[in-house]
């Protein structure tokens, strides 16, 4: 099967294929490029690239660099960034990688953000196999009893996490829910270190999720999806094999819509952490 439609080549524009090429490799540099630097990424001579160069640099989206000797992104680049990013909510923006991850996985997925010491839940798409997630749109929960919690807390250190939550009574909703700042702290060290967070009935007992952060253009956490249920609808046997990667990939393709660099999102890792030895 062709992979392109049959009229491709009548609609295709190479100029703007090529423009848009200049600024992707520009995006994924890190450091300035000279034109032959981006000749070579692009198998094209110096002549064309120095035009697509100054096309681009004449509408503001590369600026010299190094005295004039390689060019680099240049403003209205991140103009067309934040009027996306303006136009479109989170909730927006992460409803196709939610679907994804549902058709992927077969099971509910999730979107959270942290207001005060809650996980508050903006988005749910629901799995078409039978169970449907009783987390509302709206609902709120702990963050300290929630993975999708200690993934908000990451970029805080030890000392901001006691003191958010010295005085903040924290009841056990099972054996394994964090009850005092220690361990709280351990759960969020734990879901720093790794990029995914299979949890055993930390919320609830014989509920499993499996959850990962999501990062903006900085790489600060300003968001955290999961898969969760009962542990009626997972495999156990494809935690590491589905579940975990699937997550994982979906933290890392939103992260990547809200402008983090492909190269800091990362591939998925094996060995997600575990809530049992917290």
């Amino acid at each position: 099967m062709s992979e392109h439609p049959k009229n491709h080549g009548t609609y295709f524009v190479p100029g703007l294929y090529r423009g848009l090429r200049v600024l992707e490799i520009l995006a994924e540099a890190e450091h300035p490029m000279t034109v032959s630097e981006i000749g070579r990424e692009m198998d094209l001579s110096r002549s064309s690239v120095f035009r697509l160069v100054y096309t681009l640099r004449h509408m503001g989206f590369v600026e010299d660099a190094d005295g004039g000797h390689s060019v680099t992104l240049g403003p209205r680049v991140l103009n067309l960034g934040f009027s996306y990013l303006a136009g479109q909510s989170l909730i927006q923006i992460a409803r196709p990688v939610l679907e994804e991850l549902t058709e992927t996985t077969g099971i509910s997925s999730h979107l959270a953000i942290l207001e005060s010491k809650e996980v508050l839940f903006l988005d749910c798409v629901q799995s078409r196999l039978g169970y449907l997630s009783n987390v509302n749109v709206g609902h709120r929960f702990p963050a300290y009893a929630s993975p999708l919690g200690w993934h908000l807390l990451s970029d805080r250190t030890e000392d901001e996490i006691a003191a958010m939550f010295e005085r903040t009574p924290m009841r056990p909703f099972t054996d394994l829910t964090p009850t005092d700042t220690d361990a709280l702290i351990q759960a969020v060290g734990a879901a720093r270190a790794r990029r995914a967070v299979v949890s055993h009935g930390i919320a609830e007992a014989g509920g499993r999720s499996v959850s990962a952060p999501v990062r903006n253009a900085e790489g600060r956490v300003v968001a955290a999806i999961d898969i969760s249920g009962p542990k009626s609808v997972f495999r156990e046997e494809a935690f590491d094999t589905l579940y975990v990667p699937a997550v994982q990939k979906a933290g890392a393709q939103l992260s990547i819509r809200l402008g983090l660099p492909a190269q800091q999102a990362g591939a998925p890792q094996t060995g997600a952490a575990e809530d049992t030895p917290l």
